[in-house]
C-alpha cells in the first residue's frame, strides 16, 4: 500500500494499492495523458476521466478499472495536485518493477 499526498499543505491523502498501479498500467492511462508542457493541471485530470469513461463504455468486463474510479479518481480528494503525485508514483513503481525483473533474470 502506497500513500499520496493530495493537496500542497499536505492535509489531505488518498491510499493506493498495487491492484490500482497494476491497472493504471494495464490500461496504460498514463501514456500521452500529459501535453509537451508538462503540466498537469485539472483539464489533464478531465482528460483521464474521459479516457476511462470511454474505456469503460467499450468493454465489459473491467472490475479492476471500476475499483480504481472508486478508490482514486473519482476520489474527493483527487486533485490535479493528487494526479501530479499519483504519476510520479506510478513511475518509481514501474522503475522498481522493471529493477526486480531485471535481477531476476540474472
Amino acid at each position: 500500500m502506497h500513500i499520496i499526498q493530495t493537496n500542497a499543505s499536505g492535509t489531505r491523502s488518498l491510499e493506493i494499492s498495487e491492484e490500482n498501479l497494476q491497472t493504471i498500467e494495464k490500461y496504460a492511462l498514463f501514456q500521452h495523458l500529459i501535453d509537451s508542457n508538462g503540466i498537469v493541471d485539472e483539464s489533464v485530470l478531465d482528460k483521464l476521466k474521459l479516457n476511462i469513461r470511454s474505456i469503460i463504455a467499450s468493454q465489459e468486463d473491467c472490475k479492476d478499472l471500476l475499483d480504481l474510479c472508486i478508490d482514486v479518481i473519482y476520489h474527493n480528494n483527487m486533485k490535479a495536485f493528487g494526479l501530479h503525485q499519483l504519476i510520479l508514483l506510478f513511475i518509481k513503481w514501474k522503475n522498481e518493477q522493471e529493477t526486480e525483473n531485471e535481477s531476476q533474470e540474472k
